[in-house]
């Protein structure tokens, strides 16, 4: 009698137990992601952000995706990243009480103080509630207004009104309240926006070792302390950009609204068209175009026809400051700045400004035709929002805080490949960058650091699984 065949002996039991840990692994993957760095997709498992999850492979979160991946060092970690929000967190406080301390708790008539940008809000507000909404667009009239509200804050100097009048739709019922309380209301509401939208979007929450410590990373960035600092709108804006991306799937008609709403700022919702075309969310760019015709309307309405006279004027006294002063240069971060301030002709920096646009374009749409991952879809349409109009300042970097977490999240998710670490934290100090660019007066790097942001969006969405809109 011959010996008994070990193969046929020992295999059954093998294979019983490779298929009871992989069920193991299976089951407990997502309870234990954040703990271990290790995840299993599946499709329909509701990964954050990701519409297209692959059946059966395993991904190593500080380690890149086993199969694709090219090794690189990881040190943009989720362990590192909560410690690196607040290092920035208390930079960012620590400046504002050196500020205060130096301008004698910002009373000085010398500098101007935190919030000045909102002044004008404010202004606009007091005169709609006053029912003189047409003459904001005349700036005498606006001017004289806001110097007698707080020219001893801003030294008998005051800033233009330069918005459309769906502007004033969403500023009305600030002067309802005294200053200092409607600034902090405006910007706890903008800073809850944002932080909401950008994590339901990113799904970044999920790959934190303190998932509750997510919504502090956010608003760490420093893209959100500059917009706070000026008291501008961006934070707002891009909380509602961020809220639409995340509707355009579950709810394209409240996400067709949503890019309604950023009438208020029409160059920074000029990319939506394409990539919704491009996508074919055909109800979504309907609900957007609805939406934007009814606030037009509502906004005329109120103001009256000869408020686009007085918005013309107005723009173009901008227009020939932007091409003018090279302090405007200095914390615009877009490529006609950084052209003008290497030397270049306004025609030769306006051509470049319109090629980098079309191109930034052109990514995005291939971007949005190639994944249905909604957190490269976002970050590629915010860079080339950014890339595309060239009327852009520092605070309206709020905006780029979308991609950086939403990049940080698919990296965590599916590792990073070389040079994706550095490009993210240079987005991630841009802001401060430009802040202080007024002062130290370097060459603008924004466009350069905006191009390799939107190369590491086409990049990744290049190497993901192609998948169905």
């Amino acid at each position: 009698m011959s010996p008994p065949n070990r193969y046929f002996t020992i295999q059954p039991a093998v294979c019983v137990t490779r298929f009871f840990l992989q069920q193991c692994i299976h089951r407990t993957a997502p309870l234990n992601a954040i703990r271990s760095g290790y995840t299993t997709t599946q499709k329909g498992c509701g990964t954050p952000g990701g519409l297209h999850c692959r059946r059966g492979i395993m991904y190593t979160a500080n380690r890149g995706v086993r199969y694709r991946a090219k090794r690189c060092a990881q040190w943009l970690t989720a362990d590192r990243i909560i410690p690196y929000s607040c290092i920035m967190l208390m930079l960012c406080v620590g400046f504002l009480i050196t500020w205060g301390a130096v301008t004698n708790t910002f009373t000085s008539q010398t500098t101007a103080r935190p919030g000045v940008d909102f002044s004008v809000f404010w202004t606009a507000s007091q005169l709609v509630l006053q029912g003189h909404a047409a003459a904001i667009y005349d700036p005498v009239f606006f001017s004289h207004a806001e110097v007698a509200q707080f020219g001893a804050y801003l030294g008998h100097q005051s800033l233009p009104w330069l918005y459309p009048p769906t502007m004033l739709l969403f500023v009305a019922p600030i002067a309802l309240v005294p200053f200092l309380p409607a600034y902090f209301l405006f910007f706890a509401g903008s800073l809850l926006c944002y932080a909401y939208a950008v994590l339901r979007l990113s799904g970044l929450r999920a790959y934190l070792p303190v998932p509750r410590a997510a919504a502090l990373v956010v608003l760490a960035y420093s893209g959100v302390f500059a917009s706070v600092l000026y008291g501008q709108n961006s934070i707002l804006t891009a909380g509602i950009a961020a809220l639409a991306l995340h509707f355009i799937g579950p709810r394209p008609i409240i996400a067709g609204v949503l890019i309604g709403l950023l009438a208020i700022k029409p160059q920074m919702a000029m990319v939506f068209p394409f990539v919704l075309i491009a996508a074919r969310a055909w109800r979504t760019f309907a609900a957007a175009a609805l939406t934007t015709t009814l606030f037009v309307v509502a906004g005329i309405a109120l103001t009256g026809t000869s408020s686009l006279t007085g918005l013309a004027h107005a723009m173009s006294i901008v227009r020939g400051m932007h091409f003018t002063l090279p302090a405007y240069w200095f914390v615009s971060p877009t490529t006609f700045a950084a052209l003008r301030l290497a030397g270049a002709s306004i025609p030769i920096a306006l051509a470049a400004q319109a090629a980098v646009g079309l191109l930034a374009i052109a990514a995005a749409v291939h971007v949005w035709r190639r994944t249905a991952d909604m957190r490269l879809c976002g970050a590629a349409l915010v860079v080339a929002t950014l890339l595309t109009t060239p009327y852009l300042w520092h605070y309206e970097l709020a905006w780029l805080g979308i991609a950086v977490f939403c990049v940080i999240a698919h990296g965590l998710e599916d590792g990073w490949l070389p040079g994706d670490q550095i490009v993210i934290v240079l987005a991630w100090l841009l802001p401060i960058f430009e802040v202080f660019n007024r002062i130290t007066k370097l060459p603008q790097i924004g466009p350069i650091v905006l191009l390799a942001v939107l190369f590491v969006v086409v990049r990744r969405a290049s190497l993901a699984p192609r998948s169905a809109q």
